[in-house]
Formats: structure tokens, C-alpha cells, sequence
């Protein structure tokens, strides 16, 4: 197994959104705001190169939204999901699988582009199967009037009308090395895949613990469905990344990849940042 970091540009969230009570005293050191309160975030997928499967996991914002839509987000960077993938030495006709922890537009955006004529939205990966579960497709096309804006159609139905969407079957991965964790704080059904990589673990963090930052039990974001229940999942996964010595991967981190944790007298702490590769023992 080899395991490749895609970045795919980064983008600016409102802090206290990111943060949700904690006082923006304590948040703004670790990611200093701007003149609007927005923070810089990243977004970035795996790809996970196991024998016949080239697997990408999440896909970033992507780039068919608007300029009015991506006014609100300062898109900015100049890594792109494609142009990441190729710098790894693969095509978008390479990746087999695309699994989506869940259908959010800042994970799954890219997973869908318009066609060259501009004329039909299609899968970005024409050879891959996407992957997602039931539960979640479900309450991503039924959408509450909170989460509305997060689930955008063409990022979505596409995938379905293609042929190429399956669900996971009785909350099991379809690979092998890979594990589910299934959450329901952030939004229902979201999927961390854990990655047993040699003697390792790696998990994948998603929105669960979006950032090193948002490691200490309290700093759920505003944007979880069900807070209190964030802060249970975090508990679980925290505590078996302490027992097991999990890396932890970050998704939206905009400095570092991934993180160790320890336990300590004030809860389970960051014990270490840096890179993926910086964790991995080959």
C-alpha cells in the first residue's frame, strides 16, 4: 500500500462557525482570523494506491460553482484536485473507488465536473465507483433547512444517474485494510475511514475533528447537526486513537497533515504535529 496526500486548495470559514462556543480569546491563536473573522482552511483527500485499486478518498470543493459562490468562500491555492492527482503520476481515468466520509460540497464538489462542451454535469472519475451509505444519501437529497446549502444537487445526483454511486453494505468497507467508523454529530452517517498501513493505523478525521486545533473535547464547530453527540464521537475516537496510537489525519488542518494524542490531566491532548509521511514508520 502506498498512501499519496492530495491537496486541493484551501478556503475561508467563518471562525466562530469553525470553533462554535469556544471564545474566539482562545481560537484566534491557533488560527488567526482576518478583517471579516474568516480563517483559512484546507482541503485535503488521500489516495490510497492498494494493489489493483487506486482509491481517493473525498474530493474537495471543486471548481463548477459560480463566482458569487465562490465569493463566499475565497477559494484559494494553487493545488487543484486533478492537477494533484496528476503531480502523483496518475489521470482522472486511474482512480477505481472514490469514497465520500460524506456529501458536504467542500468533500464531494469534486467529484462531479461539467462535461468539455459545458453542456452535462458527469463524474469526474469515469472509471470509479463512488462510494457513500444509504442512511446519508437519504438525508443529503431530503435535506433539513440548516444543512441545505451543504448539499448541493449537482454535486450529488449526478453521481447516482451516472451508475457509478453503490452504498456500503451493513456499514462495512468494501476494502480490504480499510475499517468504517460511523458518526452522526457532524451530520448523519458520515464515514472516517481507518487505514491499516503496515504496523499502523491512520484515521481519517473528515469533520469529526476537522483540524489539530479541534482536538480537546469541547471544540465542536457550529455547523454539527448534533453537538452533544460530536462531543461523544470524539471521546470514542480519541481515546482508541490514544490506546491503538493512531495518527490522526486532518482534512481541513491549513498547516499540518496529522497529529499523535496522548492522554494528559486536562483530557486527551495533541501529543505531536507534522506531516503524514513524518508519522508513518516504513
Amino acid at each position: 500500500m502506498k498512501i499519496h496526500i492530495i491537496d486541493t486548495g484551501f478556503f475561508k470559514l467563518d471562525g466562530g462557525a469553525m470553533f462554535g462556543v469556544v471564545p474566539k480569546v482562545l481560537w484566534n491563536k491557533q488560527n488567526p482570523a482576518d478583517e471579516k473573522n474568516l480563517c483559512s482552511w484546507a482541503m485535503r483527500c488521500l489516495l490510497i494506491e492498494d494493489n489493483e485499486k487506486l482509491i481517493l478518498v473525498d474530493t474537495g470543493m471543486g471548481n463548477k460553482q459560480d463566482d458569487k459562490f465562490f465569493g463566499h468562500y475565497d477559494l484559494h491555492g494553487d493545488a487543484t484536485l486533478l492537477s494533484s492527482i496528476e503531480a502523483k503520476g496518475f489521470s482522472a481515468n486511474d482512480i477505481t473507488d472514490v469514497l465520500l466520509t460524506h456529501l458536504h460540497f467542500d468533500h464531494v464538489g469534486g467529484a462531479v465536473q461539467f462535461s468539455r462542451d459545458g453542456s452535462r454535469l458527469n463524474p469526474t472519475f469515469p472509471n470509479a465507483v463512488y462510494w457513500s451509505n444509504e442512511a446519508h444519501w437519504q438525508w443529503a437529497t431530503h435535506p433539513n433547512p440548516r444543512e441545505k446549502a451543504s448539499f448541493l444537487r449537482e454535486n450529488i445526483l449526478p453521481l447516482q444517474e451516472s451508475g457509478q454511486l453503490q452504498f456500503v453494505e451493513n456499514g462495512q468497507s468494501p476494502f480490504l485494510g480499510i475499517s468504517l467508523i460511523h458518526v452522526d454529530g457532524h451530520t448523519e452517517q458520515m464515514m472516517l475511514p481507518v487505514i491499516q498501513y503496515k504496523n499502523q493505523k491512520i484515521i481519517y478525521c473528515a469533520d469529526l475533528v476537522p483540524s489539530s486545533y479541534h482536538v480537546p473535547i469541547p471544540w465542536v464547530m457550529s455547523y454539527d447537526m448534533r453537538p452533544l453527540q460530536t462531543m461523544e464521537e470524539k471521546q470514542r475516537m480519541l481515546e482508541q486513537a490514544v490506546t491503538e496510537q493512531c495518527i490522526l489525519f486532518f482534512e481541513h488542518d491549513p498547516v499540518y497533515e496529522a497529529a499523535l494524542v496522548e492522554q494528559t490531566e486536562k483530557g486527551i491532548r495533541v501529543k505531536e504535529r507534522g506531516t503524514l509521511k513524518g508519522f508513518l514508520v516504513e
